[in-house]
């Protein structure tokens, strides 16, 4: 298998097996940080090197497979050996996807937070559509996605919402997704039924970790305490368990209403504030903003990074990789894999293949 190459595999061992030697020194558990951190880096490369080896051994299977059924011409069984190598190219072809996954922070967990933009009522109707269309990835992808913000819109719909997407590699994914989001369809709020665009914009960044150092001084912190204003039913508005974070320093508001306990919203708050200072800190040092400028980008015509139309006709296309998928329903449930994998790939200078038909 010529593509097994690419994953390093010699450096891979010998790191694993370092890291091993390492572990098993005493004085290492005296630092918990540090051992934990290695514990982190050691999981991630027995998974990888098991990804690999176990598809070597398939293929060897495969092949063995294939050769006694083309010397019995035994039809059903090349079918099935032909499915199945499918299914095992697919696999090498997430492999080598997540390979191309080496930021600092791509394998961490993330935050994703939705704000509505120009279009009124229609406007905040589609934020909570995106907001239920990142659940839905989540949910296909066996992330969990918690509501950690949610602030909703006078008559429908959001203003905001900031989700929780836990899982390995979340950020790695769902960063492609950070821009405008531009929505056109027959307004269901518009009483003569005019067709409608919308926008509302997307900002991704990585959870950190205990095992990074972020210099966070308390001095440096506003907390303020507020009633929830979301979905939450009896509690809400009674208490004020709702917590809202202010950096003096860079102006980063950060906010979780989520939970009825005010020590854990300040938690989540707490997490969030390190979480963002992290992800400015690396596009300072990176110099790697793209980011930062679409979240800063008029939420409006001209700044969007996909178009979703339902109206006059079906289509949702990635105005940075030209990919267009017509099944706008299936994208708006959460299958959203052929503009992340396309952006991320050209991101990393792979000609990721032809855009996927309009019809599919």
């Amino acid at each position: 298998m010529p593509c097994g190459g690419i994953f390093d595999l010699a450096r891979k061992e010998a790191r694993l097996r370092e890291l091993d030697a390492r572990s098993a020194a005493p004085e290492l558990w005296s630092k918990p940080e540090l051992a934990q951190e290695m514990l982190k880096e050691r999981a991630t490369l027995q998974k990888a090197l098991d990804g690999w080896y176990g598809c070597q051994r398939q293929h060897g299977d495969l092949v063995a497979l294939l050769e006694l059924a083309t010397e019995e011409d035994d039809e059903a069984t090349l079918h099935e050996t032909a499915r199945e190598g499918g299914l095992l190219d697919e696999r090498i072809r997430q492999i080598e996807f997540l390979h191309m996954m080496s930021g600092e922070a791509d394998a961490n967990s993330c935050f994703v937070q939705i704000n509505s933009g120009e279009g009124g009522t229609d406007a905040k109707d589609w934020a909570e559509m995106l907001l239920r269309m990142y659940a839905r990835y989540a949910e296909r992808h066996g992330y969990e996605a918690d509501v950690v913000d949610y602030l909703p819109g006078e008559e429908a719909g959001i203003s905001s919402a900031t989700i929780h997407v836990i899982g390995e590699y979340a950020f790695g994914h769902l960063k492609a997704e950070n821009g405008v989001h531009r929505l056109v369809r027959i307004s269901p709020f518009d009483g003569n039924a005019r067709r409608q665009t919308s926008f509302a914009s997307v900002y991704v960044w990585p959870e950190v970790d205990d095992t990074i150092v972020v210099d966070l001084k308390e001095e440096d912190i506003r907390v303020d305490t507020f009633r929830a204003s979301g979905a939450g039913g009896q509690h809400v508005n009674k208490t004020d368990s709702a917590i809202r974070m202010t950096h003096y320093p860079t102006g980063i508001v950060v906010q979780c209403q989520n939970e009825r306990s005010q020590h854990k919203n300040r938690s989540t708050a707490l997490k969030m504030l390190r979480a963002k200072l992290y992800e400015l800190e690396l596009k300072r040092r990176q110099e790697e903003a793209d980011a930062v400028h679409a979240a800063k980008q008029t939420i409006g015509f001209g700044s969007q990074i996909r178009s979703y139309v339902i109206h006059p006709y079906r289509l949702v296309k990635d105005l940075r990789t030209g990919v267009e998928v017509g099944d706008t329903d299936s994208v708006l449930d959460g299958k959203l894999d052929p503009f992340i994998e396309a952006y991320l790939l050209a991101q990393a200078g792979v000609a990721s293949g032809p855009a996927a038909p309009a019809g599919q």
